[in-house]
């Protein structure tokens, strides 16, 4: 392992040291990275459809196949049947009181009649105290036939929210049995195939951005002032045998401490023991790929 270290190592430096009296100098050094998924399974099951293969471009939100879900499928019609059968115990109130109110109406009419008759002498205050009465007695029963359906009603209600609450969990695993790309990309690595079990966190494929790359370089403490977000530099790719494509690049992230240079990375400072990260953003014409050397050749000021 240490004798390959050191030959990369060696490489590199003859590398950069022909590049250098060719191009002139750069200023960090690194290695091209992609951003990089790896999609997961959501859902239990077996595998029924999953058509994938590794190199095949897939735009966000692609499905790519699914997880059977015939089990959940039959959960979510019980489910359902439930809540038809839980909805069916609940009350119309002003249908069920119809009747209560009817009759206050009438006795209501008539104390209004037996009023007028006791003003004329021709009825007994005895006939309206018991219309009165009767016209209490009813609107009590009234109240209390409407505060029973009313808790018979809430409390089918409560029971239909928290069915209704399984079937959105029900239709939440559906969706995620459903197999998707997160990103737009490329595919990488193909991990399951159509047939198998898979479980919920099992790797079923890898896929990354390619169209934009970034160089994760590194630069010493007194390149930092000469260096800050957003701002462009030129990216040199080597694609080996002296051949260095030249892109535009932006920076997009700087690191916030310092870290140990890597041993397979060299600054322009060769004698620094610590180095800062940086990222720079580089649009991939189709040539970049991950893992390939590439460096800082210049500054180039807005």
């Amino acid at each position: 392992m240490k004798t390959i270290k050191m030959t990369v190592l060696c490489a590199s430096i003859i590398l950069l040291v022909a590049c250098g009296k060719k191009k002139g100098d750069y200023d960090a050094s690194g290695s091209f990275e992609a951003t990089e998924v790896l999609v997961s399974a959501q859902a239990t099951g077996q595998i029924m459809a999953f058509n994938l293969t590794e190199g095949q471009s897939l735009l966000a939100n692609d499905e790519t196949g699914y997880i059977d879900t015939t089990q959940l499928h039959l959960k979510k019609a019980q489910l359902m049947a439930s809540m038809r059968a839980v909805d069916s115990h609940s009350y119309n109130v002003a249908r069920q009181i119809a009747s209560l109110k009817q009759q206050i109406v009438k006795q209501e009419t008539e104390l209004a009649r037996f009023q007028k008759l006791l003003q004329s002498n021709a009825a007994t205050q005895k006939q309206v105290d018991d219309i009165q009465s009767a016209i209490a007695i009813l609107q009590r029963q009234s109240d209390a036939q409407t505060e029973s359906l009313q808790n018979n009603n809430s409390s089918i209600s409560a029971e239909l929210s928290g069915l209704h609450a399984q079937l959105e969990q029900i239709d939440d695993l559906i969706q995620k049995s459903v197999i998707s790309s997160p990103i737009s990309g490329t595919v990488l690595s193909k991990y399951a195939e159509k047939g198998e079990t898979a479980a919920q966190g099992k790797a079923l494929f890898k896929i990354a951005d390619l169209d934009n790359m970034h160089l994760r370089a590194y630069i010493t403490a007194d390149q930092l002032d000469r260096m800050k977000l957003n701002q462009e530099v030129i990216v040199r790719a080597d694609f080996g045998e002296k051949n260095m494509r030249e892109y535009t690049g932006k920076i997009t992230w700087i690191s916030g401490k310092a870290e140990f240079t890597p041993r397979t990375i060299l600054t322009k400072n060769e004698r620094a023991n610590q180095v800062y990260a940086v990222k720079i953003a580089v649009k991939n014409d189709g040539y970049l790929k991950i893992g390939m050397y590439g460096e800082i050749k210049s500054v180039v000021e807005k």
